[in-house]
């Protein structure tokens, strides 16, 4: 049985998107047959044991405190620890292939120890770190450390024995810096079925609660960060309840925005328009899906959102609603325009509200674009589908690294 273990910058119990991939990912091999262990580094904020087991799935954690320093100087000191972390895992449980997820400085960690030890690596990319830092106001485009990232990054894939990509987005980057595309696969976001295929019945009492009632609701269910756009479907309440008196929003979740945005909607002249109800437990998010007609995602046109392709739409259209998106490049990838969802202008409220009001007059199509977008995600974004685009690059590394060591 293969042994892969992966290298995480965090994971279960804590809640994010990349928490769940991780979560898809595991479970999925090891319904595949694979034995599976995860480590996470000194980013892992959650207390809990050197050793874990959560939802059916093993995870080492990196025990030294994280130390501080200079910028420098302090990732460095990650990526020792987390390199001493590892080599007490080889040792203990001898992995046939070590899989790290970004960010960069998992794979400086990963590769390394991998070298040493004569175990193949995968480097799978989520989002490039340098975009990462310009999105959440820690770097600039173009600066020093933007570029320093870049190239690490860039040395990190070169090193790598084979990469994964979560879009063709991040692909396409990668061809530009001179990176072979038959190095890279592309092993897409999706949706765990079983959580999200099976919609559940709007709850009365919670729409009561949140004052929902005849309402047309337009929801965003995720994390409150600045390229999410969140700002600009605010400002497009007041123009869409003027063509809409029923329209309502609804944001659930939370994030280094939300003051700001609470702070916005109390100034707007539809306030008692949008109602914000904080996170929620995950296992509860599917009672506030079915209670939206259309799950709006406003991403700013940047980097980031050019390149990367966002989870939380699939889910939507699992859940059989409505999307509609900015027509930044990650939604592209996922949304065909008119057929899956509905694509406008982003940084634009205006163009936010003209198509949101635009759904909710023409309902004539709603339910033969919730059952397409429903059958795309079924086809093309499951995660058992998904997931299996890394056996045969597990096949091709454990074969290649058994030769090396033979003729060695």
């Amino acid at each position: 049985m293969t042994r892969v273990l992966h290298i995480l910058d965090h994971s279960l119990p804590l809640h994010s998107g990349y928490t769940f991939r991780t979560r898809a990912i595991l479970r999925t091999q090891i319904a595949q047959g694979l034995e599976v262990r995860g480590l996470t580094g000194q980013r892992h904020s959650a207390s809990g044991p050197a050793v874990e087991t959560i939802d059916g799935i093993t995870f080492f954690r990196t025990t030294a405190p994280r130390r501080g320093g200079l910028p420098l100087v302090r990732e460095l000191r990650e990526v020792a620890d987390l390199e001493h972390a590892l080599e007490g895992v080889i040792r203990s449980w001898r992995p046939d292939i070590i899989h790290a997820h970004s960010p960069v400085l998992n794979a400086l960690s990963a590769q390394r120890v991998a070298r040493r030890h004569g175990i193949p690596m995968l480097y799978e990319i989520r989002a490039f770190w340098e975009d990462a830092a310009v999105s959440n106001g820690t770097a600039t485009e173009g600066g020093l450390q933007y570029r320093l990232t870049r190239w690490l990054e860039t040395r990190a894939v070169k090193r790598a024995d084979a990469v994964a990509v979560i879009c063709e987005g991040l692909k396409g980057d990668l061809v530009a810096r001179g990176i072979d595309p038959a190095k890279t696969i592309v092993s897409p976001n999706g949706v765990d079925m079983e959580m999200f295929g099976d919609p559940v019945s709007p709850d009365a009492a919670l729409r009561t609660t949140l004052g929902l009632e005849d309402a047309e609701v337009i929801g965003f269910i995720g994390s409150f960060y600045d390229y999410e756009g969140l700002d600009d479907l605010i400002a497009a309440m007041p123009m869409l309840v003027a063509a809409r008196p029923k329209a309502k929003l609804l944001l659930v979740g939370g994030g280094p925005m939300e003051v700001a945005l609470r702070a916005q909607a109390d100034g707007s002249s539809a306030r008692e328009a949008i109602r914000f109800v904080g996170r929620v437990p995950h296992d509860e998010v599917e009672n506030y899906y079915a209670l939206t007609d259309i799950l709006a995602y406003p991403r700013k046109a940047q980097r980031l959102t050019e390149l990367v392709t966002p989870l939380k739409p699939l889910e939507a259209m699992a859940q059989g609603r409505l999307v509609a998106a900015s027509s930044v490049g990650g939604h592209r990838e996922l949304i065909e325009d008119g057929v899956t969802g509905t694509l406008f202008e982003p940084d634009n409220p205006a163009s936010i509200a003209d198509a949101l009001g635009r759904l909710l007059t023409d309902r004539a199509g709603w339910e033969a674009r919730r059952a397409t977008a429903r059958a795309f995600v079924e086809r093309e974004r499951n995660w058992a589908v998904n997931v299996s685009r890394y056996q045969p690059v597990y096949h091709i590394l454990v074969e290649k690294a058994g030769k090396r060591l033979r003729a060695g």
